[in-house]
């Protein structure tokens, strides 16, 4: 197929085409959510079935997407989205905290976003993993914005004087892979700890990252 159909134009029923586009492209990404996320997953979906979920028709899902790919790229970056704009609203009422509880705020507030739904978990760790060249380029690039987040986090620690001055671009990576995992694995029921538990045992690890064994603040 060489593009996506052209969907109508005008008001109908009160409402614009690109509010009636908007609420299509919703339906659609809130029953990948149910399908990618759940039973019977990404691979085992069809257009078909992904259309009847939303209860609109193939035609409609070829007005808003080429393919499932596309959906399945779209909602990847919608579950990172919500995940930031929860950190980011949470950094901003931690201004002036010391360090260890700046990161209780950070990663509880990214933990209680992304394991507040299940199918989030799977759609960010899971059913993107090996799906194509793009989406695996797709998912490193959006984790880079998350080591990012935590080297910016760090710098601003060092400038403070709350952190040991070094180039944390590996150690935020590394970190990185370990909330991700960890998070994972406590939603599918492997982790025998509260999410409380989980947030402070991730702060254990930043702070341990952060200031290595012997130093001290005010320490270059």
């Amino acid at each position: 197929m060489g593009g996506r159909l052209r969907a109508p134009t005008g008001r109908y029923g009160g409402r614009s085409a690109e509010e009636r586009q908007a609420e299509r492209r919703r339906r659609f990404l809130d029953a990948a959510l149910r399908l990618f996320g759940d039973t019977p997953g990404y691979r085992s979906t069809t257009v078909a079935a992904l259309s009847q979920a939303a209860g609109l028709s193939t035609r409609q899902f070829y007005e808003e997407f080429r393919t499932l790919e596309d959906v399945l790229a779209a909602l990847h970056l919608e579950v990172n989205g919500w995940a930031e704009q929860a950190v980011l609203a949470a950094l901003a009422t931690a201004d002036g905290l010391p360090l260890a509880e700046r990161a209780t705020v950070l990663f509880r507030a990214y933990a209680r976003d992304v394991t507040c739904d299940p199918r989030r978990i799977r759609i960010a760790f899971v059913e993107i993993i090996g799906v194509s060249p793009r989406l695996e380029e797709q998912r490193l690039a959006r984790r880079a914005r998350w080591v990012d987040l935590i080297r910016a986090e760090a710098d601003a620690a060092v400038a403070r004087g709350e952190a040991a001055p070094r180039d944390y671009r590996l150690a935020a990576t590394a970190f990185i892979g370990s909330v991700n995992g960890l998070l994972h694995d406590w939603t599918a029921g492997w982790v025998d700890a509260t999410l409380d538990e989980v947030v402070d045992e991730l702060v254990r690890l930043l702070l341990g990252m952060l200031r290595p064994e012997g130093w001290r603040p005010g320490r270059p």
